[in-house]
């Protein structure tokens, strides 16, 4: 019994590192952002999710294997074209990040007339999207392969499931709310400034600084401690305009 708990645990733990950020990584985000709601639009929102926003961050992570959410697959990450920009020649025709967080603040544009389950699920899209959009390797670069091993500290895994959740976990391995309290120190003119465009814009942002994490790292390579100080670096940051941008987004939406 006990060997049959542990096994599971140690899979659902295995599952959960394949997705962006992996779930400290979104409850950082969704936090960061919960800081920085109206009271108005925190109450607003709460009354369609019944809990935190940080509750909901990797919601969607949970439930893309499932049947009826197996359609949002592709939705988690976006490609761009030669000039780093989401267009709809570089876009799946599936959906990707870019899209669906803009069809979803669209249709909540609008919420009070909407059924309040689909006021929840738009939700649950955007406080998660808001995150992966903002994950480095979730942008795909029509001239660079992504997917390949590197060792870091010893352990061989994808480059993919290092920035996921394994350079988070060497750096610091923080909670969610140590990162809040470490990363959240920039003024309210920063801030907006931070927050400021379209998610267009902030995915054509993200794919011009973190095209640089291909020159960091080649397959097969063992990674020290130089790389995940300056990655690490890249993280927070993503992190945190990615927690001001989704604050912004559902403060014009519920306040």
């Amino acid at each position: 019994m006990f060997k049959s708990a542990t096994f599971l645990l140690i899979a659902l733990c295995s599952v959960q590192t394949m997705f962006a950020w992996g779930r400290t990584g979104h409850d950082t985000v969704a936090y960061i952002a919960e800081c920085h709601l109206t009271p108005k639009a925190k109450a607003n929102i709460e009354k369609y999710l019944g809990r935190s926003i940080v509750y909901y961050a990797s919601w969607m992570d949970h439930y893309r294997r499932t049947p009826e959410y197996k359609h949002t697959t592709t939705w988690h990450g976006g490609a761009v074209d030669a000039n780093l920009k989401s267009t709809p020649e570089a876009r799946k025709k599936n959906g990707d990040c870019v899209t669906e967080i803009e069809n979803a603040i669209a249709r909540l544009k609008d919420y009070k007339k909407l059924d309040p389950a689909e006021v929840s699920l738009n939700l649950k899209f955007i406080i998660h999207l808001a995150g992966d959009m903002h994950c480095p390797v979730h942008i795909q670069y029509p001239d660079i392969k992504m997917k390949f091993n590197v060792k870091l500290k010893g352990e061989q895994m994808s480059y993919h499931k290092l920035w996921d959740s394994g350079l988070l976990n060497a750096a610091h391995a923080w909670s969610y709310t140590e990162y809040q309290q470490q990363l959240d120190r920039f003024s309210a003119k920063e801030r907006e400034a931070m927050s400021a465009g379209t998610p267009a814009d902030w995915f054509h942002e993200s794919a011009v600084d973190c095209k640089v994490i291909y020159d960091w790292a080649k397959p097969g390579e063992e990674l020290g401690q130089d790389f995940v100080n300056k990655a690490h670096g890249l993280a927070e940051t993503q992190l945190v305009k990615a927690g001001y941008r989704l604050a912004r987004t559902l403060n014009e939406l519920f306040d």
